[in-house]
């Protein structure tokens, strides 16, 4: 039976973290695993109290927060898995999960990754993720399969490829962070998964979902539903993705369509949902691409 380091990182939550870890051992059935908790920087330290708590689980203590790569990165550092179970604290397992990802990689050595299939913890009929479209890299659009829609199998079809991995849940193989390497760093939140994935499909891999595995998500406990952090990262990362793996061509192209068609739809959507302040955030974060280099470790963000 293949080993699996089950790796989840805790900032400021430790009531989730602590669902998490309950729920966890009421539903797994799979027998080799450890589980990897990285505390990013929580303003009170909850690993003392876990220790005490969870004497079975491995507990990670960072003084500041990294963002969801660095944080994950250190959990994969002390990991002893064949498989690296990448997972978010605001998650709940069902019975055979862990299994199931195994399967789906030990069938198909050429993939890296693989992703159960998520459904919304506050309503579990719904889907989030059922799979990714590829990334059009003139646009940095993609469509996430299934997603608000209700969960009546329509998309189950066993294990299959896709365009990317979910970042609340996607089990990677040994073989592949070997090759690739660490997700970047330099993200902090929102964009990492895809990046990591498209380095994996450039080595020749291929990414999978095996929709006959099954995650709930409490999605948007850690960063918010709708907060200046989450707009100005997922603008900032969404052309840095696209700085690091398209073209020349792909880039300007991506670059005309930004300035002319994003930039301008997305202040009109601040504006009439009442947060004006992220036209700023917006612009902090194209700045940000124009100034700095693609591997430029400054978020440009304060934290």
């Amino acid at each position: 039976m293949n080993f699996v380091s089950i790796i989840t990182v805790n900032f400021n939550h430790s009531h989730v973290t602590e669902a998490f870890l309950e729920a966890f051992y009421r539903t797994n059935n799979y027998l080799q695993f450890e589980i990897i908790v990285v505390d990013n920087g929580s303003l009170i330290n909850p690993i003392p109290e876990w220790d005490v708590k969870y004497p079975s689980v491995q507990f990670i203590r960072s003084e500041i927060n990294l963002g969801f790569a660095a944080g994950n990165n250190l959990g994969i550092a002390k990991g002893k898995g064949d498989y690296f179970f990448l997972v978010n604290n605001d998650t709940e397992f069902t019975p055979g999960l862990i299994q199931s990802l195994v399967d789906t990689l030990e069938a198909n050595p050429k993939s890296a990754m693989v992703s159960p299939k998520i459904r919304y913890f506050q309503d579990k009929s719904i889907l989030q993720y059922a799979g990714y479209s590829e990334m059009n890299y003139y646009t940095a659009r993609n469509i996430c399969i299934g997603q608000f829609e209700k969960d009546l199998g329509q998309y189950d079809t066993g294990s299959q490829i896709t365009g990317f991995g979910h970042g609340a849940a996607m089990m990677v193989t040994k073989m592949a962070i070997e090759s690739v390497g660490l997700m970047r760093e330099n993200y902090f939140l929102y964009f990492e998964e895809l990046d990591w994935a498209a380095r994996m499909k450039k080595q020749g891999f291929d990414i999978r979902i095996n929709l006959h595995a099954l995650i709930y998500h409490k999605e948007s406990i850690s960063v918010g539903a709708n907060s200046a952090l989450k707009a100005y990262f997922m603008n900032r990362n969404r052309i840095l993705f696209i700085r690091q793996n398209a073209t020349i061509v792909q880039l300007v192209f991506f670059y005309f369509h930004f300035v002319f068609l994003v930039m301008p739809r997305n202040i009109f959507t601040y504006l009439k949902n009442g947060n004006a302040n992220f036209i700023f955030v917006l612009f902090r974060a194209f700045i940000w691409n124009l100034t700095h280099e693609k591997n430029s470790q400054d978020l440009g963000f304060k934290l």
